[in-house]
């Protein structure tokens, strides 16, 4: 066996040099420290944007802890650090070919430059109720407002309304609105639900991003299915995430899932993301308390979420 062979300069040459010793230590750990690149108040939350090494995160930050709401790899930007947002896009495999989109809820904006990559012909309507993250996500994570993807600075619930006078419709609609703590609990309810299964069109999806350890785990999968029917409820190991994949007109099966996942191989390959491995997770029975009460503007109790 080939033995190791110490640098010159040994462990035993910094006890004789601990001046250099601790300006190296303290260079090293400069290097990999977390930095603030921006902070600031908006109207609805405090907002940070940190940096260490490549990973620049946006963070709300909140009273009892801090949460990333999207993080990006300064190097590599079709690199998708969160599980979350990967699981994000098996909503696909129930539609694969969306022509028009509608998201709640913007973060840094990684969601939908991969769709506008991935679909160049595709229309988004992207809602934040906060001007202050769309600025953020312009200036620090690369996200690009176009002629097809139009970012509409407005509560998620007033865009949906608006939009139903208007008869719009969308293949696809991603919940992924977040305060900081969860979602806001007037996007949770059964009212809210239905307003967004009338803007689907007959082959449209809803994705939804929810935690797996909230509270309100099983009123929220109730309410989803007294609105949409049965769903397909997508959990990875090692992600506190679950999505909700729920449909206008039926569930695929897992040869027409595992058939669009292979269809769509190609598209994900620069992302590094294979939908294929999501066609075994999405699983079509319940596995929370049928019998709790759904959500409902009379009863959202967001409470819960302290027992989190």
């Amino acid at each position: 066996m080939r033995r190791f062979k110490l640098p010159r300069f040994t462990l035993r040459r910094f006890h004789r040099y601990p001046l250099l010793a601790m300006a190296m230590l303290l260079f090293a750990h400069g290097a990999m420290a977390e930095r603030i690149i921006h902070k600031e108040k908006s109207l609805y939350r405090n907002i940070v944007v940190s940096q260490k090494a490549n990973r620049r995160c946006l963070v709300f930050s909140i009273k009892r802890q801090q949460r990333n709401q999207t993080c990006i790899d300064t190097k590599n930007k079709n690199r998708i650090i969160f599980s979350y947002v990967q699981m994000t896009f098996a909503g696909l495999l129930a539609n694969p070919e969306p022509r028009r989109a509608l998201m709640i809820g913007m973060g840094g904006g990684t969601i939908s430059n991969v769709l506008t990559a991935i679909y160049p012909e595709l229309h988004i309507d992207l809602i934040e109720v906060d001007q202050a993250v769309v600025n953020v996500a312009k200036e620090y994570f690369g996200f690009v407002e176009t002629e097809k993807t139009q970012v509409h600075v407005s509560d998620g619930r007033v865009f949906t309304k608006r939009a139903l006078l208007k008869g719009n419709q969308y293949d696809l609609v991603i919940l992924d609105a977040f305060t900081g703590e969860y979602i806001p609990e007037h996007m949770m309810t059964k009212e809210f639900l239905q307003d967004v299964d009338s803007l689907l069109t007959p082959d449209g999806v809803v994705v939804a991003n929810t935690f797996t350890g909230s509270s309100l785990y099983d009123h929220e999968s109730v309410t989803y299915t007294q609105v949409f029917g049965p769903f397909l409820n997508l959990k990875m190991p090692g992600s506190g995430n679950r999505v909700i994949v729920a449909t206008k007109s039926g569930l695929p099966d897992n040869k027409t899932l595992s058939s669009n996942a292979m269809m769509l191989a190609s598209r994900f390959e620069p992302y590094n993301i294979d939908l294929q491995r999501f066609v075994p997770k999405l699983r079509r029975d319940p596995d929370w308390d049928t019998g709790k009460r759904p959500l409902t503007d009379q009863y959202a109790p967001a409470n819960l979420l302290k027992g989190r």
